[in-house]
This record gives structure tokens, sequence and C-alpha cells, in this order.
């Protein structure tokens, strides 16, 4: 599996907006931006460079998830925490496509956005995820996550923090 992280580009479109469909089923986001697909490719550069970021948003890399040519899903790597994300959405948000699960695909993509966060200086990384959510905690705690604690979240479901020393081993 050679499974790289890459920003969006315009032959992305149908793909993401596919996935966008199929997670909002896990109650999950794939793309955080409305709009034409123009714009949502310069909300991600934006974000990325931190330049007008919105209200509320942190400088971030919105990023695919790739296996040999094919999206197999995303990731958002925060790259410092707000009160929000402290709380609830942590330091990196991903998904892996439901037509790509149990493949490790997960836990490679945790893995590189802990070591881009690391090559950054951040040296513990906050994870979450759904209670409910058996194999995200899976993920997570192989890669070494430490649970903190478990809150109530906007949802009604609650949330599982977990610090990540980075760097976390391949």
């Amino acid at each position: 599996m050679a499974l790289t992280l890459r920003f969006p580009g315009p032959a992305d479109e149908a793909v993401c907006r596919r996935l966008h469909d199929q997670l909002a089923a896990d109650n999950f986001v794939f793309l955080h931006a409305d709009g034409s697909w123009d714009e949502i490719c310069a909300s991600v550069r934006r974000e990325h460079e931190g330049i007008n970021i919105a209200p509320g948003r942190v400088r971030s890399s919105w990023l695919l998830a790739d296996v040999d040519g094919e999206v197999v899903g995303r990731v958002s790597i925060r790259h410092e925490l707000n009160e929000f994300l402290l709380h609830e959405g942590g330091h990196i948000g991903y998904a892996v496509a439901p037509d790509h699960r149990r493949r490790g695909y997960a836990t490679e993509i945790l893995r590189l956005a802990v070591a881009d966060l690391a090559a950054e200086g951040v040296d513990r990384v906050l994870v979450t995820c759904d209670d409910t959510n058996v194999a995200s905690a899976g993920v997570i705690e192989k890669l070494g996550g430490v649970l903190d604690d478990v809150r109530p979240g906007r949802g009604r479901i609650p949330k599982r923090r977990y610090w990540i020393v980075a760097p976390v081993a391949a």
C-alpha cells in the first residue's frame, strides 16, 4: 500500500462530492466548504497557508488520502487548537470511504498526519472520536493514543479524547 496525502485537484470533484454524500450517513462532513469546486480548492489552500481563515477555524491542511491514484479518504490536520478543538475536535479528523475500510488506510492516514504535526513541532497530538466508534478508537490506540477522557459532544454521542505523543512508529 502506497498511501499518500495530497491536496485536492480539478479531477477530484466528483469523487469528493460522492464521498461527502456517502459519509453523511456516518454523520461525517467530508467537505468543509460550499460552493464551486474551484472555490472549495481555493478555501483549502487559504486555510493551509493561514490566509483569511473564517472565524472559529484555525490553520489547517485538508488533504485527500490517495492510493495509486484513487481517493480512499481524507484528513484534516489542524495545526493548532482553539477551544472547540481542544474539547471536541482535536488536531486531526479523518475518514475512509466505506468501500475502502478494513485495509489499514485509517491507520496510515493518522500516522502520516501525526508525522506532519511532529514536523511542525507539535509533540502531543489530540485525536477524538465518537464514543461509539470502536473502529476509530482502535486505530488511535494502535498508534499509541492514550485515552484522556470521554466528554459530552455537541451532538448526542460523547467524544473520546486521546493524546498521541509524536512521532509514532511506522
